[in-house]
């Protein structure tokens, strides 16, 4: 296993983001890993990712717990981190809309949270996808899960990796999805992409990844929890 710089203790929490004068790409950089090796393109075909969540090795993810910010009950919730098996892989991230209570706007992956009726994490992250994005669960392969990751708004997320058939057909619910992209799995698997950032308010101090990627002529800003996740994407691949 690769030796661990000093730990990002939590992310930012949607309660920053939704203060009128903050925004998170004005905060400035503070570090970027470069000197962390990128995961080879060899273990990023779908035989080398079915095998390494098949066997998979002793690591420890960096980013878990958020400093919380909102007193509620605990929830649990899933999302999916779908990759699309195109001639390069791709991952799939939604932009959430503007009108949502929570993260809007922010780049996410399909998922939400569990209802009593789900038989497992992974049929949560199936069911929301399909909500969110309409994928529907016979283009999906689940891999495995990455170890939980709590929100600071108490959300209990597990991600679910699994691979997506590029034949499927996307129908985004309106309500939740203002937008579909994909970005390419040896971009954000690239710790030289994954920026680092400081912020103290209320006395507190705050750190989180980021991810920015440039989609066309669309900026994509991948940060907080989604980035978090990634990065322990990254660790569990690299171990």
């Amino acid at each position: 296993m690769n030796p661990s710089p000093t730990p990002v203790p939590s992310v930012l929490p949607a309660s920053l983001s939704a203060l009128p004068d903050f925004d998170p790409r004005a905060v400035p950089v503070v570090g970027v890993d470069v000197h962390l090796p990128a995961v080879p393109a060899e273990a990023q075909t779908p035989q080398a990712l079915r095998a390494r969540f098949a066997h998979p090795p002793v690591w420890k993810p960096e980013v878990v717990l958020e400093k919380k910010f909102m007193n509620r009950e605990p929830a649990h919730a899933s999302v999916l981190v779908p990759i699309v098996l195109r001639e390069q892989p791709m991952v799939l991230l939604t932009e959430r809309t503007a009108h949502l209570s929570t993260h809007s706007g922010q780049v996410a992956f399909p998922g939400g949270r569990a209802d009593a009726e789900d038989a497992s994490t992974a049929d949560t992250a199936l069911r929301e996808a399909e909500e969110e994005v309409g994928l529907e669960r016979r283009f999906v392969e689940v891999l495995g899960v990455l170890p939980t990751y709590v929100t600071g708004s108490s959300f209990i997320i597990t991600p679910v990796v699994a691979l997506v058939q590029p034949d499927c057909a996307l129908h985004p619910n309106p309500y939740e999805v203002a937008d579909v992209f994909e970005v390419p799995l040896a971009f954000l698997l690239n710790p030289a992409h994954h920026q680092r950032h400081v912020h103290e308010w209320q006395g507190v101090r705050r750190e989180w990844f980021s991810m920015p990627y440039q989609d066309g002529d669309k900026s994509r800003y991948i940060w907080g929890a989604t980035a978090g996740m990634l990065r322990n994407f990254y660790r569990f691949m690299q171990a």
